[in-house]
């Protein structure tokens, strides 16, 4: 009986210890694992549940791209009458969405329901687009201008390897005293409404700044862990990196030359992506 409750409290510790050293990792994968289990519009109360549960932990999710599941949970759990915390969790999705251009708008009629009119909404998504930060807009705004080859696209491999480095150059800088330049510091969009996908910024990362890239892969899974970097971002960068190199890539996000599914997946999972499926390996590979 000891050595049974020995082993029972072994297990439980080092799947503690595991949670906690992967952070969000773990978020993304027991996330990715209630969506193929339970369908929302199928198994809607034990999709309910399971996100009930996983929120209490993550509450809520500090990822960007992640604000998504949150809002199906509170879509769902609303129409199904179920508690999800009415008035503090949605303003907690309201801080989650305010990057994301007008997206908030779709969120009206449900705050609406739970006495946040659309002042309050509006007012909300200002508060939080103040806590972002300037001087990061205003360099990334630039960065960004120059990553599509200041209005010229990436024509010229000279002018963007050059305007690469200097990319770089910020982005360490910005990890070192700011740490990730997530949406919720810089938003989606920089001065003049110039687009910022952070994905197509860190893919340039991987393949034109070897330099840098070492200290990139080290530094930005951290990133992942805390939830401020995303796993498709992370994984584009050093699928990129191994494409340039003629290697077959690691995670499956960047092209799909690579012979092992079993082994691409096993990656894909160590930092929180969904597995890869043979025919979606397939048809894109066409």
């Amino acid at each position: 009986m000891r050595s049974f409750l020995f082993t029972a409290f072994f297990l439980v510790l080092v799947s503690f210890i595991a949670s906690s050293c992967n952070g969000y990792i773990t978020y993304y994968n027991r996330a990715n694992t209630i969506d193929r289990k339970f369908k929302a519009d199928q198994d809607t109360v034990a999709f309910i549940k399971r996100y009930h549960r996983l929120f209490k932990k993550y509450n809520p999710p500090k990822s960007n791209f992640a604000f998504s599941k949150y809002e199906t949970y509170i879509v769902y759990a609303d129409k199904y009458g179920k508690n999800f915390g009415d008035k503090k969790s949605l303003y907690k999705l309201l801080d989650l969405v305010a990057p994301y251009s007008e997206h908030y708008k779709t969120l009206f009629p449900i705050c609406a329901k739970y006495g946040i009119d659309s002042l309050s909404v509006e007012q909300k998504i200002d508060s939080s687009k103040k806590m972002m930060n300037k001087q990061l807009i205003d360099s990334f705004s630039v960065a960004f201008f120059r990553d599509q080859g200041q209005g010229q696209g990436r024509l010229y491999p000279m002018t963007y390897l050059k305007y690469d480095r200097i990319n770089a150059r910020l982005l360490k800088w910005t990890i070192e005293n700011y740490g990730y330049p997530s949406p919720q510091k810089i938003g989606i969009y920089g001065n003049d409404d110039i687009f910022m996908p952070m994905m197509t910024f860190l893919s340039h990362m991987g393949g034109s700044v070897p330099e840098y890239y070492t200290y990139f892969k080290k530094s930005l899974l951290k990133y992942v862990k805390s939830g401020e970097c995303s796993p498709t971002e992370y994984a584009t960068m050093i699928d990129r990196h191994e494409h340039s190199n003629k290697r077959e890539i690691i995670y499956g996000q960047y092209l799909f030359n690579f012979s092992n599914l079993k082994k691409v997946n096993r990656k894909r999972r160590s930092i929180g992506l969904k597995n890869l499926t043979h025919n979606v390996r397939e048809e894109d590979r066409r």
